[in-house]
């Protein structure tokens, strides 16, 4: 009996298990590689490690790890989630394995040689600075005028991403952001400044194989102004594979991905469209994340999870079909709560009629009662969030926005502390 095929995932914690159990499901046997010695704040919590062979934590030493991975004859290495990106190339390109490689790792995560490097490709990108100083960053502002974001070089999920419409503003963010740890537990050492872009912002999912690529599932998302952040996201709609904006985004993507030279595997790309065209606000060379592919595979029968595995699985397969068109499935939302205030949350006041809703899906409850909540500032900071899924769009809309109108201060009964008062 021939043994399954081993895939080693660099990274793999709860927020992406998902893809762990699709390659399961697709007849893999799985290695772990862990590649900082201490878990990050954002990933600690119980963890299953009974399905993998092996949890190979690395120490900084690259041809250590090698071997302890090559002694499973894995057939890919993947990366779990952002963090895990450069460790996944390098051992990939190490072992032979098919490979996006390292010379172009850096700009897969620091943000500022990202944007660089797409524009250097011909690829519209957003001005922007590699900002040293909060006085650097105030001149810069002035000089472009309007608004600006600013936000760490490597970190993800929205954390320490800041609104500014001042030079004054901007380099308060900077003074927040430099010097300061991202989600990953690492040190910001320093921002990227660059210009707002106006327009609808997407998140394009794809998989890749020998630099073919695969669109697997595009979201919209809307946003609000609220808790001081100017720009927040706070529900993603899963849209029909057909249409103008999906053409747009989808050659845009593809662009993306050959500039930063993701040949092979899973990409997230967040591009928003804006008057001039689509540009690209961050790419990352990883499956998704909030288990966005996982509810695209509920609704549309097939996602990003299933053209990850064959990619790496069954290549031959995913080159002959990666251009198949499916049958349109269910409409989806993820829907976030926003919550106004931070303390000690006694109760959800209304959330049974959330769960009354025509479409209700699923509730992904972040903050139990008894627990802590904070202001919702970003996509780490949703208390709960709704599912809603549907075979007709308008349903799913119109709960999407019942959700909003039910969601606010009253929602909440909650025992408040300083920061419900402190800036965003």
């Amino acid at each position: 009996m021939s043994q399954p095929p081993v895939v080693a995932i660099v990274d793999s914690y709860a927020l992406s298990k998902t893809l762990a159990d699709e390659f399961l499901k697709q007849g893999a046997a799985l290695v772990r590689v862990q590649s900082t010695i201490e878990v990050p704040a954002a990933y600690r919590g119980p963890f299953d490690l009974s399905e993998y062979a092996e949890n190979i934590v690395h120490h900084g030493d690259l041809d250590a790890t090698a071997r302890a991975v090559a002694a499973h004859h894995p057939v890919a290495v993947v990366a779990g989630g952002e963090i895990g990106v450069e460790l996944a190339d390098a051992l990939s390109e190490r072992l032979g394995l098919p490979t996006n490689g390292s010379a172009l790792s850096t700009a897969r995560r620091d943000k500022y040689v990202m944007i660089e490097t797409i524009k250097r490709a011909g690829v519209p990108g957003a001005r922007q600075l590699l900002a040293g100083s909060g006085d650097e960053v105030a001149r810069w502002h002035e000089e472009l005028g309007g608004r600006i974001v600013l936000k760490p070089l490597r970190s993800a999920a929205g954390n320490g991403v800041f609104f500014c419409n001042t030079p004054e503003e901007s380099t308060a963010a900077f003074a927040q952001i430099a010097g300061h740890s991202n989600v990953f537990s690492e040190r910001n050492s320093g921002a990227v400044a660059q210009e707002y872009l106006r327009g609808t912002e997407y998140m394009v999912n794809t998989a890749s194989r020998d630099g073919v690529h695969r669109i697997c599932e595009i979201w919209r998302t809307t946003r609000i102004a609220a808790n001081g952040v100017a720009d927040l996201s706070d529900t993603v709609y899963l849209m029909p594979r057909k249409g103008a904006a999906q053409e747009v985004l989808t050659a845009y993507a593809a662009r993306v991905l050959d500039a930063l030279g993701i040949a092979h595997g899973p990409a997230h790309v967040e591009i928003k469209l804006t008057a001039a065209g689509p540009r690209l606000v961050e790419a990352g060379a990883r499956i998704c994340g909030a288990n966005l592919p996982y509810y695209a595979q509920i609704a549309h029968g097939r996602s990003q999870l299933d053209w990850t595995a064959e990619a790496y699985l069954r290549p031959e397969y995913f080159l002959a079909r990666h251009q198949d068109q499916e049958a349109e499935g269910q409409f989806c939302a993820f829907v976030g709560l926003i919550s106004p205030v931070s303390g000690t949350l006694a109760q959800y006041r209304g959330l049974e009629e959330l769960r009354d809703l025509e479409s209700f899906a699923d509730v992904r409850v972040h903050v139990q009662p008894g627990g802590r909540i904070s202001r919702t500032v970003d996509d780490l900071t949703y208390p709960a969030v709704v599912v809603l899924m549907h075979e007709s769009e308008e349903t799913v809309l119109r709960d999407a926005n019942t959700i909003r109108y039910l969601d606010g201060p009253s929602f909440y009964d909650v025992a408040p502390d300083d920061e419900a008062t402190a800036p965003a």
